[in-house]
């Protein structure tokens, strides 16, 4: 750097001097250079580092922030003293609305209590503050960091551990030990299982209380089961449903016990039913490519709802990464069939991304050296193992999903709540090395499938813009998978009228959402129009109480075809191999 540079970091004598900022970002390339890939795969350590060393280049930044902390700090010692001496005080600092690890009276009423309570808090809450606005970092450094950070956090909470949380003390002392006793042997139980358990699966059996629904497989392959459901009317919607479940987990999630089973409500509307049920692949199933699933797969299944029933058309239904995989095969359809020839009439997409810019919080895990790093272990055992995919979900939401169940679990005592959604959520599969691999590089990481003919699947280039079907796409409020903002910028890419649904609760409870009396949820409704943001829908999108169920309903029944009589279980072609819930479900 020569003196005089627009940097101005030139001397009087004729020697360059470089910038704390410049020597930071040097260190940071260094450092990340020698971690990466090796001591840190997943990049928890660099983007911390990172954030140290770009504080530490910009000091007045830096001593701005610990001034603001110096006087939080002093509240606080006041607070404490106060508390200390049997002085009533409001806490300086509150737990979040969403926070109920600290819901109990004893940590307010408790003086000893309640100080480490907000110590904990305040610590906290600068942390990941001074994380969030570190200066010279990008955003998704940032995010990166405080994530990391707040993981920590969490772990190191007071509750977590029984000499630092008082209910566990409590409970310890009232039952005479037996608290302890029982929260040991569900330590044990865990360990065994290599897990923290979030539900009882000894309530639980696929085919006798989860996944009931009659009905038949009536094609297997080594990749999927079709499921073809008996009908539950006299009469029923010509046209078929065909339903594309994601394969990083088990279909019956829309088949849970009669009164949440979206399959089975399908069945009460008059509709005709099909679902795939995945293999849980093993190393045999490695080199299995995404081609495969999209024309051995949702090709397959739409095939087999039109052989059986006649239909030259189907209304197809994809949820998640079943979802994307349908919008992939909607523009694949519309290049390689003539337009009336395209075997689907219409869609529906249930929290489902198709620009995947910003993923929501499982972008931590989303750059090359971590993509890489899971590459390169899905390719030494041929798959990724599901055990591995719900832990980095749990993550995500570790307070709820993790220390939830270690409190409760190894320090109260409780048994595990038989709860069908979340031992749904711990029978997990397998998804093949080849076919993720591609899906985490091309989708995830390159952000392809919304950049026209970028991709080639199955003989074809891929380009959103082709669809012209109706699409009824569904989002959840609280979704952290599929951000809903994430799922909106599908109205951006693909033609044809398009109705878009926010629907509260999260990526599971936002869609698995009954209709009930009184309703527990609520939902949002509006036509997308060809300017719209997520911005300007949400603001003329009309709330109501309930199930976004029946809005489904009305929107879908009138494109279903006349009522008739229902069409055969199976045929000759497609004969019934077994009774539903099928084979590969009850794959461990």
């Amino acid at each position: 750097m020569q003196n005089g540079s627009k940097n101005g970091h030139g001397n009087h004598h004729g020697r360059s001097l470089v910038s704390p900022p410049v020597v930071a970002e040097v260190a940071m390339k260094v450092l990340h250079d020698s971690i990466e890939g090796a001591v840190d795969p997943l990049g928890m350590m660099a983007p911390i580092v990172h954030a140290q060393l770009a504080w530490m280049a910009h000091p007045q930044e830096l001593a701005e922030r610990l001034v603001g902390l110096s006087a939080d700090l002093w509240a606080l010692h006041l607070h404490s003293w106060r508390r200390a001496f049997g002085i009533r005080d409001a806490d300086p600092i509150r737990p979040h609305e969403d926070d109920t690890r600290f819901a109990d009276p004893v940590w307010t009423e408790s003086a000893a209590w309640d100080i480490l309570k907000e110590h904990y808090l305040a610590f906290t809450r600068h942390t990941q503050d001074m994380l969030y606005a570190t200066p010279g970092l990008s955003g998704k450094e940032r995010r990166r960091a405080a994530f990391w950070w707040r993981k920590w956090l969490n772990a190191m909470a007071p509750t977590n551990f029984l000499f630092t949380n008082p209910e566990a003390i409590r409970l310890a002392v009232e039952t005479q030990g037996e608290s302890l006793r029982k929260g040991f042997m569900n330590f044990l139980a865990d360990i065994e299982r290599g897990d923290v358990r979030m539900a009882d699966a000894s309530h639980f059996t696929v085919g006798e209380n989860l996944a009931t629904t009659a009905g038949a497989v009536v094609y297997r392959s080594d990749l999927l089961e079709v499921i073809h459901y008996a009908p539950r009317q006299a009469s029923v919607h010509g046209r078929p449903v065909v339903i594309i479940t994601p394969w990083i987990n088990k279909f019956y999630v829309l088949d849970l016990e009669p009164k949440k089973s979206m399959v089975r409500y399908l069945l009460d509307q008059g509709l005709d039913v099909f679902i795939t049920s995945w293999r849980n692949p093993g190393p045999e199933l490695a080199d299995t490519r995404f081609d495969r699933y999209l024309q051995d797969g949702v090709g397959k299944i739409i095939e087999v709802a039109q052989r059986v029933t006649g239909s030259a058309k189907v209304h197809a239904i994809g949820y998640c990464l079943g979802g994307t995989a349908l919008a992939i095969y909607m523009a694949w359809a519309n290049q390689h069939f003539l337009p009336e020839s395209v075997p689907v009439e219409d869609w529906t997409l249930f929290a489902t991304m198709v620009d995947f810019r910003r993923p929501g919080d499982i972008e931590v895990f989303i750059d090359e050296a971590s993509v890489g790093f899971i590459i390169s272990n899905m390719a030494r055992k041929g798959y990724l193992d599901g055990k591995e995919m719900a832990a980095a979900f749990r993550l995500l939401r570790s307070n709820s999903l993790i220390w939830h169940y270690v409190v409760h679990g190894w320090l109260y005592g409780e048994a595990p709540p038989p709860f069908d959604v979340l031992y749904w959520n711990m029978d997990t599969t397998r998804m093949p090395y080849r076919m993720h691999a591609w899906y985490l590089r091309e989708l995830y990481l390159k952000n392809q499938l919304v950049q026209a003919d970028a991709l080639t699947v199955a003989g074809e280039p891929i380009d959103l813009g082709r669809i012209v079907q109706p699409l009824y796409a569904v989002a959840a409020q609280d979704d952290h998978i599929a951000p809903a903002q994430q799922t909106f910028y599908i109205h951006n890419y693909v033609k044809g009228p398009k109705r878009f649904v926010l629907s509260s609760a999260g990526h599971i409870l936002g869609i698995v959402n009954p209709p009930v009396i009184p309703p527990k949820r609520r939902y949002w409704t509006a036509e997308v129009h060809r300017t719209d943001s997520y911005r300007s829908w949400r603001e003329r999108a009309e709330e109501h109480e309930g199930s976004w169920w029946g809005d489904w309903m009305d929107w879908l029944k009138p494109r279903s075809g006349e009522l008739g009589p229902p069409p055969p279980l199976e045929t000759e072609d497609f004969p019934a191999l077994g009774p539903a819930p099928g084979a590969y479900v009850l794959e461990r």
